[in-house]
């Protein structure tokens, strides 16, 4: 073992260099394992790095292990250094300490010394090539690296120094200012932009050069260092394109699989596969590891006549080589299904008086093959009518368009209601037969006619309800039952303008019932003279028209009903401020009486008795002191009364919203009886203290000013405000004397006009416990009994019981901060 020491450097020069590299930063301390962080890169001539004390006397301390020729100890203790550390060749050395006895013989140690050197960023990065190449396919995926640069840093990885930072310098060309590449600023993995992988194209420029930096300090560009390099990348073509749409005949007899298309990536090793765009009940296609696709079953046109599917290229570890190929699949028809009849059975209705050649409907039958080709063109032929009366032959239609037309005179519905057709529809190989049915409908030319053309008088009150039927009147029609030719409706054609009647029609008997649809006022209409029109929602044939028959008239008389007053609206409204004056008046309500009676006024719901109404005029005055914070918004409820002899009533209500003034000096937020600081002081503390306001407070909040409430505080206290409601009350010393001391506070609230008032709260000095909590003696708190009136309680409870335990109270109290 190597051992060093030194005699011939004086300590005072020693002690002049010493900095104190202790775990603690202390300077000196006993002989024992230790570890020293030394920073490296600064050369140092003897310097201090920790002085060791042993216990015994006439002795010294001895150094060995891996010294270096860098680290020295003097006799007395004293560890110290010369020369460079360099973390990069050496991070960690290892050394022993003994002490030895004026004999040279060891009484204390060996003990491990570890001086662990600190990296500083003293190395650059470097990247490992002069210079880079790569390719890059066309359409490539944005995000997905095509090649890697790399840069090394020799300091500490574990630190900032050597966290790598990548970025692109340069990108030429850079076509309208577009970057079309990136680069993972952590891995130094470079890949296509989104907007390089949209316009790259190899025959509009087939090269692009790049500079890349990397700079250490995690890309800090203060004290940090940095290297680049060029990149010269090649745009190839991509081929991993999709295919134009397949088309496939359906039904094929071809053996199945059938190749339909193939998909290549740029280069050999991909793995392929298909992935539906939409789910299917059955996916009929299949690709082979060449990238060929098939199809794997006969498909049917009707079912689905296109397919669009995507084809997937993937690496060896499944993931994506590039964005999915969008394959579409097209189904050509062949003519393999006959027409088809819209419905079992269709039917059509003719009027009775409807001339030759009129069209009594379309008879659409479809077709499943392709529209708009051969295989679904159709055409149409009667094959039969059923009964041939009065002839055969009395409908056609139209070989191409479907449409059946009337093809000899009017059909009467006396002679047959009804005719059955057979339709013959084809296409060029298929044929169908389709039943229709013709109903001839009577046409309107009936009018309704009332059962009576006067309804006579009819009295009733102004308060019946809405909805009320109040008569039943009766039309009929010689048209054909239940049909919109026979269909009744009423209405009123005079007498009510504003719509206060409603006439429901029953549609089984035709009956109409006269309803009330807006409450009557007898005040306003006393009597209506109405008329009533009974007419069809059928129009009638050119030659008929509705005449006299088809109106009634009657007479209805309302009569009086004694109504309670009306207030002009529900709610009267009004503010002021809360300091206005008794009698003060403010506002005027108003209610009048339907029949004209004279109206008394009153309140009630007046809680506070801040409100009086006059009974006559509805003028409302304060009676009361009015304020704010006992009721903000204050409603009564104000009451007309018909003084007629009914006394029938209404009320509505009245609203005083009432506004501030400053009336309320502000306060503390509560009570402040806990605030201790631990005696004696060893610093100067400080409490926290919060005040408020009952009226109301701006939108930005109150904004109090603090001050101490007596100039004799001044010397041991003082005031410093927070914000607006909060204050800090603190000690300008620290000489207090163990008590309970009564401080004083003024508190402005800065208000129009200023309320100030004057607070106060005790703050004691007092012992504390070892919890930092205030101590207080037991007979000192109030409430609580003495120590003699709590051991003659317990004796007593002891005499009881027949036992005598040793107690031991102990009565502790705690204070309160907040």
């Amino acid at each position: 073992m190597k051992v060093f020491e030194i005699l011939a450097i004086p300590l005072h020069i020693l002690y002049r260099n010493m900095t104190g590299y202790g775990q603690d930063g202390g300077f000196s301390g006993p002989l024992k394992p230790m570890t020293f962080p030394i920073s490296e890169g600064e050369e140092k001539n003897n310097q201090v790095i920790f002085q060791f004390k042993a216990d015994a006397t006439d002795k010294k301390f001895q150094l060995s292990g891996e010294t270096d020729d860098i680290f020295y100890i003097h006799p007395d203790g004293i560890l110290y250094y010369t020369g460079l550390l360099d973390r990069e060749k050496k991070a960690v050395y290892v050394l022993q300490v003994e002490v030895l006895d004026a004999g040279g013989n060891r009484v204390e140690g060996p003990v491990p010394i570890t001086i662990e050197v600190l990296d500083i960023n003293d190395n650059r990065p470097v990247f490992l090539q002069r210079q880079y190449n790569g390719t890059v396919r066309q359409s490539s995926r944005p995000g997905k690296p095509f090649m890697y640069v790399n840069a090394t840093d020799r300091d500490d990885p574990t630190t900032l120094h050597a966290q790598l930072f990548y970025r692109i310098a340069v990108q030429l060309p850079k076509i309208n200012n577009v970057m079309y590449f990136q680069i993972n600023n952590k891995t130094g993995g470079i890949s296509l932009t989104r907007a390089g992988s949209q316009e790259l194209d190899p025959f509009k420029n087939a090269r692009y050069d790049l500079v890349v930096s990397v700079m250490d300090m995690g890309g800090q560009a203060e004290n940090s260092f940095s290297d680049t390099v060029p990149v010269n990348i090649v745009v190839e073509e991509n081929i991993w394109k999709a295919p134009g749409t397949v088309t496939i005949k359906e039904n094929s007899t071809e053996p199945y699989p059938i190749k339909i298309t193939q998909v290549r990536w740029n280069e050999p090793g991909a793995h392929y596969s298909l992935t539906e765009k939409e789910e299917l009940p059955r996916f009929p296609f299949s690709i082979d590891h060449d990238g060929i696709i098939y199809v794997t079953q006969p498909l049917d046109r009707e079912e689905k006549d296109l397919y669009i599917f995507y084809a997937a290229a993937k690496d060896d570890h499944g993931l994506p080589l590039a964005r999915p190929l969008e394959i579409h699949v097209e189904v050509t028809d062949i003519n393999d299904n006959p027409p088809i009849c819209p419905a079992s059975e269709t039917v059509f209705e003719v009027q009775e008086n409807e001339k030759i050649g009129s069209n009594i409907g379309v008879f659409q039958a479809y077709d499943m093959d392709q529209k708009d080709t051969v295989n679904s063109f159709l055409s149409y032929t009667i094959v039969e009518q059923r009964p041939v009366l009065p002839s055969d032959g009395l409908f056609l239609i139209q070989n191409v368009a479907g449409i059946i037309q009337l093809a000899k005179g009017s059909l009467r519905k006396q002679d047959q209601p009804q005719y059955h057709l057979k339709v013959q529809v084809a296409d060029p190989a298929f044929k169908t037969i389709c039943d229709v049915t013709i109903n001839v409908i009577d046409i309107n030319d009936q009018i309704p006619i009332f059962e009576k053309n006067d309804y006579g008088n009819l009295t009733i009150d102004e308060s019946v309800a809405v909805g009320t039927t109040i008569l039943t009147i009766q039309a009929t029609d010689g048209d054909e039952p239940f049909t919109g030719s026979s269909k009744i409706l009423y209405s009123i054609v005079e007498g009510d303008p504003d719509r206060k009647f409603v006439i429901d029609s029953d549609p089984f008997t035709n009956a109409g019932y006269v309803k009330i649809n807006e409450p009557l006022d007898f005040e306003i209409v006393p009597i209506y003279y109405l008329v009533i029109k009974a007419e069809n929602p059928e129009p009638l044939v050119d030659n008929i028209q509705y005449n006299s028959s088809s109106y009634a008239r009657f007479i209805l008389r309302v009569s009086d009903v004694n109504e309670p007053p009306l207030f002009s609206q529900a709610l009267y409204e009004a503010q002021i401020s809360e300091d206005a004056k008794i009698k003060t008046k403010l506002i005027t309500v108003n209610a009048t009486d339907p029949e004209g009676e004279a109206i008394s006024y009153s309140l009630s719901e007046d809680t506070q008795g801040w409100l009086r109404i006059d009974g006559v005029t509805g003028e409302i005055f304060t009676t009361g002191q009015l304020d704010r914070e006992t009721a903000k918004n204050y409603r009564v409820k104000v009451i007309a009364t018909e003084k007629g002899g009914s006394y029938l009533t209404s009320s509505a209500y009245f609203q005083l919203t009432l506004l501030d003034v400053n009336d309320n000096p502000p306060r503390l937020v509560k009570d402040y009886t806990g605030f201790f600081f631990c005696h004696p002081l060893t610093t100067l503390g400080s409490i926290i203290f919060q005040a408020t306001d009952d009226d109301q407070q701006p939108p930005w909040g109150p904004q109090f000013d603090f001050s101490l409430g007596d100039d004799g505080l001044q010397n041991d206290w003082e005031i410093s405000k927070i914000n607006g409601t909060h204050a800090k009350l603190s000690t300008k010393h620290t000489n207090f004397e163990e008590k309970v001391y009564e401080v004083s506070v003024k508190i402005n609230d800065r208000g129009r006009p200023p309320l100030e008032n004057t607070v106060s709260f005790p703050v004691t000095m007092c012992k504390c416990a070892a919890d930092g909590w205030c101590f207080r003696p037991a007979d000192s708190l109030p409430g609580i009994p003495t120590a003699g009136m709590a051991i003659g309680i317990l004796l007593t409870v002891i005499l009881v019981i027949g036992e005598c335990p040793v107690l031991v109270l102990s009565l502790r109290s705690r204070g309160d901060l907040n």
